[in-house]
């Protein structure tokens, strides 16, 4: 416990200054950064770190997305390319499967693709927050790291206080320790901070808060929080490894830190294309 709370201590020292100059080439390059260890991270998982032929790809997405994303002036021929680009990488993993005479298994590699795809668009969706969803995007994007870490600080809290002698196990085969009374709890302190920091967002800007939308994001986000958490665990489990990395003592890698993270961002992404957060005054 000493170690992670030490590991957490550092690393919100250099978290919170890339948050306070998101604005700047900071937050893309740190995107960037965690984009290529996590996908450095599962490939080395599935077994697939010393395969060139399918990891360079996926390395330069990694590296190049969030800068992309923040400086392509047209974002709509962005989207095009985009879209273009992951169907030549598709057809370009089926010839890679094809020519490979079995070397690789087509689970590994389906495996892989889909996971990288998710992991990048997961952390992009954090820069997209910020730079494209109006008004307010300069603090949605916050909610993000509020939903993913408020649920699982809470959940773990929860879980021991309530859920003492794990009657009620979430689920079992993936992650033993996980209990209903700690999702449950969860769920309830994370709608609490997004409604908290609603409020706070209304007392410091010009800004109004919609509290329905908060609240209905905050219970979508606990849920898919521990939804990423426990998709995570079982590709762990399938390939029978602890953790992704040891980048974070205590913690794990990138992946171990932040797959609620990234499940957190995508939905929130999607839904706040629809709904607004905050209106102007």
């Amino acid at each position: 416990m000493k170690t992670r709370i030490i590991t957490a201590i550092v690393a919100l020292c250099i978290f919170l200054p890339v948050l306070i100059f998101a604005d700047t080439i900071a937050l893309p390059l740190m995107l960037a950064l965690c984009s290529v260890i996590a996908i450095f991270e599962i490939t080395s998982c599935i077994g697939l770190r010393s395969a060139i032929l399918l990891t360079i790809p996926l390395y330069l997405a990694a590296a190049t997305l969030p800068f992309l994303i923040r400086y392509f002036s047209d974002q709509h021929l962005f989207r095009q390319v985009v879209l273009v680009a992951v169907l030549i990488l598709s057809l370009y993993y089926f010839a890679v499967i094809t020519f490979s005479h079995g070397k690789y298994k087509i689970s590994d590699i389906s495996i892989c693709f889909f996971t990288a795809f998710y992991i990048l668009a997961g952390f992009n969706s954090i820069l997209f927050l910020h730079d494209f969803v109006k008004p307010g995007g300069e603090y949605i994007y916050l909610t993000v790291f509020i939903g993913a870490w408020v649920t699982d600080t809470f959940a773990y809290f929860c879980g021991m206080l309530f859920g003492r002698g794990g009657k009620h196990k979430l689920i079992p085969d993936v992650s033993p320790k996980k209990t209903v009374e700690g999702s449950v709890g969860g769920v309830v302190f994370c709608v609490l901070a997004m409604v908290l920091f609603g409020v706070i967002i209304n007392h410091i800007t010009d800004l109004r808060a919609n509290y329905l939308f908060l609240i209905i994001g905050g219970f979508l986000a606990s849920i898919v929080s521990q939804v990423g958490d426990l998709c995570m665990s079982v590709i762990k489990r399938t390939y029978g490894i602890k953790d992704y990395g040891k980048l974070f003592p205590g913690h794990g890698g990138i992946l171990d830190r932040f797959d609620s993270v990234i499940a957190v961002s995508i939905i929130l992404a999607a839904f706040c294309s629809f709904f607004k957060f905050f209106e102007v005054i």
